[in-house]
């Protein structure tokens, strides 16, 4: 019988943006998730930072919510090498804490419905934004499996596609999904004018308006890593059933270090 062999994707920032250690990485994640009042949620932001300075905002989000077994995670290709709309549809992730699964049949079943994807390992070898989502699910859920996608692209249309897409494969599963953007907010200006700019991306989220905040970031030059990841999310969401946002947790790096002349910006939303 001819055995096939799955890729396993190595980590990447492990000992970097989180601790390389398994019993020290499961301590952290408890510690920053905390006990919390669970509901049930169709998508989330969380950003994608070291633990250091944003697991804090990431895990009050993922303390708040009932994880499903299957995720969808979406975040910004860092690094310019790849396709800029990249997935994986087999194989798995790993981590200290084991390998993640790709859920092959729902990462198929996207690839299909949205034929502006491709199929790229390049694209995420190096790419932390999802990668560091992984911990927190397996803690959490461990049973959980996801559909991989990176992007690069800052055509609204493409992005659009994406999103009803998403939404396509989530409504045909009979289970629910949990969608997953990952995104830091402005970058590298100084705390007051990050947290000006921060409120009127946020406020375009809490208002489920795609188009809204791909022209906000755009126009007024928000340095949101992950705002095509969002806006996506976002559109996926609204045609899933989401009715409204809830901002759970707010914070920069200021917050961490006392450096509040070159800051980043970290929200944590909840989609209901």
């Amino acid at each position: 019988m001819l055995q096939v062999l799955l890729m396993v994707r190595p980590p990447a920032v492990a000992g970097l943006f989180y601790p390389a250690e398994p019993k020290e990485l499961a301590r952290q994640i408890d510690s920053l998730c905390g006990a919390s009042a669970k509901k049930a949620a169709c998508a989330c932001v969380v950003p994608h930072a070291g633990y250091m300075y944003s697991g804090h905002v990431a895990g009050a989000v993922y303390a708040a919510i009932e994880i499903p077994r299957r995720c969808v995670l979406l975040g910004p290709r860092h690094f310019p090498q790849g396709q800029p709309m990249a997935i994986l549809t087999e194989g798995s992730f790993s981590t200290p804490l084991g390998e993640a699964a790709i859920d092959a049949p729902m990462a198929a079943e996207l690839a299909r419905a949205c034929p502006l994807l491709r199929e790229d390992a390049l694209a995420h070898a190096k790419e932390h934004s999802l990668e560091v989502q992984l911990p927190f699910l397996q803690k959490l859920r461990p049973d959980f499996t996801f559909v991989p996608v990176v992007l690069a692209t800052d055509r609204y249309g493409a992005i659009e596609a994406l999103g009803h897409a998403v939404a396509q494969v989530v409504k045909a599963r009979s289970e629910p999904v949990l969608l997953i953007a990952s995104s830091d907010m402005n970058h590298y200006e100084n705390d007051a004018v990050t947290r000006s700019k921060d409120r009127r991306a946020v406020d375009r989220i809490l208002a489920l308006d795609p188009q809204g905040l791909y022209e906000t970031v755009r126009m007024e030059g928000i340095t949101m890593c992950g705002y095509a990841a969002t806006v996506a999310t976002l559109i996926a969401a609204r045609e899933i059933g989401a009715k409204e946002a809830q901002l759970i947790r707010y914070a920069t790096s200021a917050d961490i270090n006392g450096d509040r002349d070159r800051v980043v910006g970290y929200a944590g939303i909840l989609l209901t």
